[in-house]
């Protein structure tokens, strides 16, 4: 069955088509909720959520641009939407830091390590992270999307970078090393 048919049939709350849909892009969506999730519980809740979403708006799609972008972004804005509800982003604080990069070599870091860190952040600054360093936002439309000022993303962005480089460090100062 053609993706085009496939909405139409999930338009019409077509059950078969979809779990044919989930089945589709679960992998994918799922990915994103790792990256902007403190753990896996967590980010099966969001998919889960950004899924429930999804059927409930896929009749506003109108076929204009890609349906997985337009699904990657509302499972994004899902996940935001979490850390919005509890107030991570109450307290801001726009403190200039030095910009930080972070260099990893490939062969010496693995993907898993990478995620694992980047889920231990601190939620604010794990959610600038990706949304700046993984998914290319500029620090405008994550200010849009945080409701936060340009500065306290830049900020925000300069601090994980800061963490990452430490715990990277670590990792590589310490052989076979396990801890994170």
């Amino acid at each position: 069955m053609s993706l085009d048919q496939l909405i139409e049939r999930c338009k019409k709350n077509d059950a078969q088509a979809q779990s044919q849909l989930y089945k589709r892009y679960a992998n994918k969506l799922f990915s994103i909720c790792l990256k902007y999730s403190r753990n896996y519980v967590e980010a099966e809740d969001n998919l889960q959520d950004a899924y429930i979403t999804i059927f409930k708006k896929i009749d506003q799609f109108r076929h204009k641009g890609s349906f997985e972008g337009w699904m990657k972004r509302i499972t994004v804005n899902t996940a935001l939407q979490r850390y919005r509800s509890i107030g991570v982003f109450d307290i801001i604080n726009e403190d200039q830091i030095e910009d930080v990069t972070v260099e990893v070599d490939d062969d010496d870091i693995s993907i898993d390590f990478l995620l694992k860190i980047i889920q231990k952040l601190p939620d604010r600054y794990r959610l600038v992270f990706n949304l700046y360093a993984l998914d290319d936002y500029s620090h405008k439309e994550i200010a849009s999307l945080l409701n936060i000022s340009v500065g306290t993303s830049k900020s925000n962005l300069a601090r994980a970078r800061l963490i990452l480089k430490k715990k990277v460090e670590t990792y590589k100062a310490t052989p076979n090393s396990q801890s994170i």
